[in-house]
């Protein structure tokens, strides 16, 4: 399970990183570039997969009893 909930952070991270960019008009020709609501979008994209690889790995450090 670590392994598959890294790799979905990761994935997201990447996924709002890139919609983040193209939100903010960084990078440019798409649809989606300059577009606010993508920019949203995709900070909120970050802060899940962040919140995922956290969760994945302070769990994985947590002893079961």
């Amino acid at each position: 399970m670590k392994i598959l909930g890294n790799i979905v952070g990761v994935v997201l991270l990447v996924i709002g990183a890139l919609w983040t960019l193209q939100g903010s008009n960084v990078l440019a020709g798409s649809a989606m570039s300059g577009q606010s609501q993508w920019l949203y979008v995709g900070i909120v994209l970050l802060i899940v997969g962040l919140v995922v690889l956290y969760w994945t790995n302070m769990r994985a450090r947590t002893p079961r009893i």
